[in-house]
């Protein structure tokens, strides 16, 4: 896809890689960058898609938690399920980075209400942190 699309190609496989769907963000920045494509801009376009789209988590998780918070509240597992994403939030987040269990990670984090700047500042910086890693092997 980034070969054929180029930076806006990137964009949406790093966009759907952070959502629940089953994609690989990491394989379409290696793809991209193998064919050529500049490693900064490899860069931004994975980093902005990835990082949209863990912003879209959130604001799900947000959404779910007006929801089902009444459901949440009254089973014993939704309280110890809730009382874990306000206690252990943020450290959590530092596994935001990881394939299969970051993206949850960011849609609780939504439901556990942390503070949106500091969601961004440390899962996004985590993403990038990743994708510049990746980059730096090319």
């Amino acid at each position: 896809m980034p070969d054929a699309y180029g930076p806006l190609g990137l964009f949406l496989s790093a966009f759907l890689a952070a959502t629940l769907l089953p994609f690989s963000s990491e394989a379409a920045l290696v793809a991209a960058l193998s064919s050529g494509m500049e490693s900064g801009v490899a860069l931004a376009s994975a980093s902005a898609g990835n990082i949209l789209a863990i912003l879209v988590n959130y604001l799900l998780g947000f959404w779910l938690y007006e929801k089902t918070h009444t459901k949440l509240e009254a089973s014993k597992t939704g309280r110890k399920a809730l009382a874990a994403g306000h206690r252990y939030g943020y450290a959590a987040l530092l596994l935001s980075w990881l394939p299969v269990i970051g993206d949850p990670l960011t849609l609780v984090a939504g439901m556990a209400r942390l503070n949106v700047v500091w969601f961004l500042l440390l899962a996004g910086s985590l993403r990038i942190a990743r994708y510049w890693l990746i980059a730096q092997a090319f």
